[in-house]
């Protein structure tokens, strides 16, 4: 067999390989054929190896914060609390499946890379064509291969017609690749560089147009495609900044519930002498107070919700956590074509010697006009640019479908481009093909870099030539000027080069057009290509996609960097990177594929503090930019929609693959999909990640609010040695936690984005959920005042009806309704403190009172939730409630009133600080 190294497949005579093959023209047999596939394996891609399904579900079971709501159950059927208990484990069950559904469902993609290859192909088998299965190809197979067609391995041209190749899928290139049969000089295979040998084909492309036969040299995971789909496999999962910050928070609020447990069960044994079992219980009750039961269910909710808003904003997540990620990326790696820009060649400009034309529109369609000096043409009196279009629709195998309703090309994205300029002219295509009938083709090629059609007029032979400027402009020896045909000197070939020059400078791709009249029947390149009149060239460009400049400005007001990372040239790259802003300074450093093979480390990391774009680059090259990025802490999110973009993806924090333009490897290595390939789609995801995390510390600081009026009233029953009866009691304190509080917090989960939120830099790495502003705020702030007011509540009773256990005429006593006053002063407090949690700093006045309808739906949830606790008997019995006076909800309505005027007046003052310092 063969070497693998492409380099000797260009550089080696087609009868060596056939004899290094164990081959011929002829193919293989199909015994021998046979003994190849048992040896070599099937022609597919291997799938990575999996987790299995029990250690997926058993996982979701099994995390830091699941093991707690496991203990906290425990802990209330230890306190003698079973319906709690139950409750405790029923949040944890649902949550497990939740999460686990998610999984399963993301879990779902197939072996992307085996999709996109065909079926069957056509094979020489015995010396006759036959069609195989793809995946029963091996090395030594002859294949066929016809316009439309997907190559199926890797291999070696034997004879070639006109072919030409896209490639994107492996160089992110939009332009097509000619392709030729002859053996290449190892300079050539240099110059070329990765995928662009011009004898090789590579699995996983397709033939544009053309046919050709190729001779297979690897298959399954030794082509380069497989080696791509070995190196994304090798990438390890690793867990999201989410789940290691919710793992550190976890062990935050343990830590501290289990430190209070321990205090209050010392102090009740040493302080207040009371029994070891009844201290030990209240130790746990305080235990389980100080555990965020909702805390699960609340980030899972709103890691849904996003999924759900994001999913209608055309971004397709396939990992819950991976909404928060994005909310703290810092840089974006983005590839050019096909996701900054649109992936369809459009001329922006016509120059000839005599005038030059602005053409407006963009893509495959004719919604644009011509213009010469700001005003439309009249084509008949262009007879100059008549000419040049005439060359291009004409010496052209391209076509434009018309398919649901829009134009798709079929062929050359060039030579699309050049249909819809003569759309845009009003130029008669169809005329002029039965009016210059076809008679033959001298393909392009990669050495003359020309392509020339023979058309017949009459009694009139015709050459119609389009290829690079320098290969038409060295077989030209005249020029067309306002219809007449002059001598082409060299001033005037400066003048052409010059304007071709800054064209190239604006980034655009330029073409050059000429012709000839033919005087003999020879139709060699050598008596056809000569002695051309050149007309003019276009310059095109594959537009930015729309809104793309705006979603960059944001990113730019968000502290988010944009690095572009793009298989095509550095000038293009530089240019459409300025255009659109995604660098803007001088310092702007662009670093070819080849100077990043021979780049240290160390200064890669040195050229990342700056403006830096990345061109001609191979798979393993991005993957090694993404890798040193999150070196230096970044969070980086990597998009792209070829196989070269999957390592890159998978490597990244957060993946992005385009969903219409994208192939299914890069889908399958993604953590989000961009179902309309709009970069505008990453930033409003971004935005909602954001949004996800502040949406979590509002459900942190409301839970946290109730945790001191919670412990309060056991340190007053402690400090007094059991002079003031227990103000709370456990069943009580566990009712807010698991009762009242749960659905308001679950509301908070679903509060919209805050204005101003993609103005601030991403939160660095190593802030945590659980900030120094959040416990200030809980502790100092909102549970301060509950305190106030709940404590308040349980003296108001005792002043009102006696000290502590008077009968009451219903038959209950004042203990009783003291305990309930302070449960339910606990509850309006936390009225008052969900509607302050909905803001950081704007006005509750200004985003309205009923806006968020989940929030409103849990404070009616809870008023229903303890009139129960308050008037249901057997509920009574359970929490230690009594029924309360008419008069006394007086007292607990006026609690929410104080709680939201006074911090409307913190933030009032905190919004007033925040515009001194921008100013």
């Amino acid at each position: 067999m063969t070497t693998t190294d492409p380099a000797h497949w260009s550089e080696t005579p087609i009868e060596t390989l056939f004899k290094e093959t164990n081959s011929s023209k002829e193919g293989l047999s199909t015994q021998e054929a046979q003994v190849r596939l048992k040896k070599v394996g099937p022609n597919k891609i291997e799938a990575a190896k999996k987790q299995s399904f029990l250690k997926t579900f058993l996982g979701n079971f099994t995390s830091f914060m699941a093991i707690l709501l496991w203990v906290a159950g425990i802990i209330a059927f230890i306190a003698q609390m079973t319906e709690l208990g139950i409750a405790i484990w029923l949040v944890n069950v649902i949550n497990g499946l939740f999460s686990f559904w998610q999984q399963y469902r993301a879990a779902q993609a197939t072996n992307a890379l085996q999709q996109m290859l065909p079926s069957y192909t056509k094979v020489l088998r015995d010396g006759k064509e036959a069609k195989c299965l793809v995946e029963e190809l091996v090395p030594g197979d002859v294949v066929h291969l016809e316009s439309g067609d997907n190559i199926p391995a890797d291999g070696r041209l034997i004879i070639c017609d006109s072919m030409q190749v896209n490639q994107s899928a492996l160089t992110g290139e939009s332009t097509t690749v000619s392709k030729e049969a002859e053996v290449l000089t190892a300079q050539q295979v240099q110059a070329a560089g990765q995928f662009a040998e011009a004898n090789l084909v590579y699995e996983g492309t397709s033939v544009v147009s053309g046919s050709g036969d190729m001779l297979v040299l690897a298959t399954g995971m030794q082509t380069e495609f497989g080696h791509i789909a070995s190196l994304t496999n090798t990438v390890d999962q690793t867990k999201s900044p989410l789940e290691k910050e919710l793992e550190v928070l976890t062990r935050q609020l343990s830590m501290i519930a289990i430190i209070i447990g321990i205090l209050f069960f010392l102090a009740a044994i040493f302080f207040v002498h009371s029994p070891w079992v009844q201290s030990f219980i209240f130790a746990l009750g305080m235990v389980v107070a100080f555990i965020p039961e909702g805390l699960l269910p609340t980030v899972t909710l709103s890691l849904a919700m996003a999924v759900q808003k994001m999913a209608k904003r055309n971004a397709l997540v396939k990992h819950l956590n991976s909404v928060e990620t994005l909310g703290e990326t810092t840089v974006i790696c983005s590839d050019k074509t096909g996701t900054l820009t649109k992936n369809e060649m459009t001329i922006e400009q016509v120059w000839l010697p005599s005038a030059q034309y602005e053409v407006s529109g963009t893509g495959y369609n004719f919604h644009g006009q011509v213009t010469k000096n700001q005003q439309t043409i009249d084509l008949t009196k262009e007879t100059d640019l008549c000419q040049l279009l005439r060359i291009g629709v004409l010496d052209n195998d391209s076509s434009l479908e018309q398919k649901n309703n829009s134009l798709q090309l079929v062929g050359s994205p060039d030579e699309g481009s050049i249909l819809v300029l003569a759309g845009k002219a009003q130029f008669d295509r169809q005329q002029a093909q039965q009016t210059y009938t076809r008679k033959s083709v001298l393909p392009f090629d990669s050495k003359r870099k020309r392509m020339t059609t023979i058309h017949q007029e009459g009694e009139k032979s015709w050459a119609f030539t389009k290829g690079g400027i320098d290969e038409t402009l060295n077989v030209a020896t005249q020029y067309l000027k306002n219809g007449q045909v002059l001598p082409l000197d060299d001033t005037v070939k400066q003048q052409i080069l010059a304007k071709n020059d800054d064209f190239a400078k604006a980034g655009l791709r330029t073409l050059a057009f000429a012709y000839r009249q033919l005087t003999n029947q020879d139709t060699t390149i050598a008596s056809v290509e000569q002695e051309l009149i050149f007309v003019g060239l276009t310059a095109s460009q594959d537009p930015p996609r729309d809104n793309v400049l705006e979603a960059i400005q944001t990113c730019h007001d968000a502290s988010i960097r944009i690095i572009m990372v793009t298989g095509d040239y550095g000038l293009t790259a530089e240019s459409i990177a300025r255009k659109i802003g995604v660098v803007r300074g001088d310092d702007v450093r662009v670093i070819t594929g080849e100077q990043l093979t021979a780049m240290a480390d160390e200064d890669l990391k040195e050229n990342l503090q700056h403006e830096i774009i990345f061109a001609r680059v191979a798979p393993e090259q991005k993957y090694r930019v993404v890798s040193m990025l999150q070196s230096l802490g970044e969070i980086v999110a990597s998009t792209g929609d070829g196989v070269n973009d999957a390592p890159a993806l998978k490597k990244a924090d957060i993946g992005v693959a385009m969903g219409i333009t994208g192939t299914d490897v890069a889908k399958e290595a993604a953590d989000m999909i961009l179902a309309d390939d709009n970069f505008t789609s990453i930033v409003n995801a971004i935005e909602e990640g954001r949004t996800v995390y502040s949406n979590i510390q509002k459900f942190l600081l409301y839970i946290l609010n109730s945790n001191l009026p919670e412990a309060i009233p056991s340190v007053l029953f402690l400090f007094s040695r059991g002079l003031i009866p227990l103000p709370l009691t456990v069943m009580q304190i566990l009712s807010v936690d698991l009762g009242t509080d749960m659905f308001p917090a679950l509301g908070l989960a679903t509060e919209k984005t805050e204005p101003g939120t993609m103005k601030r830099p991403p939160r660095k790495r190593g802030a945590h959920l659980l900030t120094r502003n959040i416990l200030l705020k809980a502790f100092g702030w909102y549970g301060l005042m509950a305190s106030l007011f709940s404590i308040g509540a349980y003296f108001y009773v005792n002043v009102l009806n006696g000290w502590p256990q008077v009968p009451l005429a219903n038959g209950g006593n004042v203990y009783a309704v003291a305990t309930t006053m302070t449960l339910a002063a606990i509850v309006f407090s936390q009225i008052g403190a969900v509607f302050n949690c909905r803001t950081t700093t704007e006005s509750l006045f200004k985003i309205g009172f009923f806006t968020n309808r989940r929030v409103l739906f849990g404070i009616a949830f809870e008023l229903v939730l303890i009139s129960c606790l308050i008037y249901v008997p057997f509920l009574q019995s359970a929490f230690n409630t009594a029924a309360i006076r008419p008069q006394d909800w007086l007292y607990l309505i006026a609690i929410p009133i104080p709680v939201i005027l006074f911090e409307e007046l913190r933030k009032f003052f905190l919004r007033r600080r925040l515009r001194k310092a921008d100013s």
